[in-house]
């Protein structure tokens, strides 16, 4: 599918890919370190009666990165401005990782806009703590989390375009059960080097709280107490980027809205290593 361009009212420039379908409308959030290339397989397997969004969040992909990102409500109101450029609502957003943040705060500021959302392998409604590799403590700035040896390290693997040297990180924490044929995978490690924003993201993720709680370093906004709409809570049974703990802190949040499905042997990136399984509960859900 080929990338298609929407200016928004900030002066960024959103990309997207669109598969044409019914009149049901799926968008496809995408996570840290991908953007909407790497839903393909997903994108190709869902059936034929939705429509199907999948965005390039501010700073990945090709979209632009003028304004730099200091919070996970700076990528959803992208989105939101996405979905009015378009004339969208009535929809169901798909959110990973990352895009499962992204989507959740959507979803508490335009409490109207989405009826469904199916969070898969997500962030933690209290953040994902960004721990430093030096104290193993938690870092607290964002002057901390560029200077951290995570982040540099990652810098330096897009910037050299060490495809080696992020298949290696790929094959350690997130392709751990199965991984994409050769030429697909080296289409996404090429396309993850087009990410621009790093070490913002991971100072959104670790100041994201829209629970009623502490999460360590901030207050909960209880921004959750917004959402009203049934969500789908997807968890790998060996997830080694989302902890068990950080699933069980959405279900909680979410509390009557969530609806909790473990997916059996997978781990962080479920497209791969069961597309099957995962077509099937999406679209049970969904539809």
């Amino acid at each position: 599918m080929t990338l298609q361009k929407i200016h928004l009212h900030n002066s960024e420039e959103m990309t997207y890919r669109v598969r044409e379908g019914g009149e049901k409308v799926i968008i496809l959030v995408h996570g840290n370190m991908t953007s909407s290339f790497h839903w393909d397989v997903l994108i190709d397997s869902l059936d034929e009666m939705y429509k199907i969004y999948a965005i390039d969040l501010r700073g990945f992909g090709g979209s632009t990165y003028h304004n730099r990102v200091t919070s996970i409500k700076d990528f959803s109101d992208d989105l939101k401005q996405f979905v009015d450029a378009l004339n969208l609502d009535n929809f169901s957003l798909v959110g990973w990782s990352t895009g499962g943040a992204v989507s959740m705060q959507f979803a508490a500021d335009y409490p109207h806009c989405c009826d469904k959302i199916v969070l898969l392998a997500s962030a933690s409604t209290r953040g994902y703590p960004m721990i430093s590799t030096k104290t193993n403590e938690r870092l607290k700035t964002i002057t901390g989390i560029e200077q951290d040896a995570k982040t540099i390290g990652m810098q330096t693997l897009y910037d050299e375009k060490n495809y080696a040297g992020l298949r290696k990180v790929w094959n350690a924490v997130i392709y751990t059960h199965n991984q994409p044929e050769e030429a697909r995978y080296q289409m996404y490690l090429e396309d993850m080097t087009t990410q621009r924003n790093i070490a913002d993201v991971y100072h959104a993720l670790n100041t994201f709280n829209i629970s009623a709680h502490h999460n360590g370093l901030v207050s909960g906004t209880n921004e959750i107490k917004n959402i009203h709409i049934p969500i789908l809570v997807l968890y790998g049974d060996h997830d080694y980027v989302v902890t068990k703990e950080m699933t069980e802190e959405i279900v909680e949040d979410l509390g009557d809205c969530a609806q909790l499905v473990i997916l059996q042997n997978v781990g962080h990136s479920p497209l791969i290593d069961d597309l099957p399984q995962l077509k099937t509960v999406i679209e049970n859900f969904i539809r």
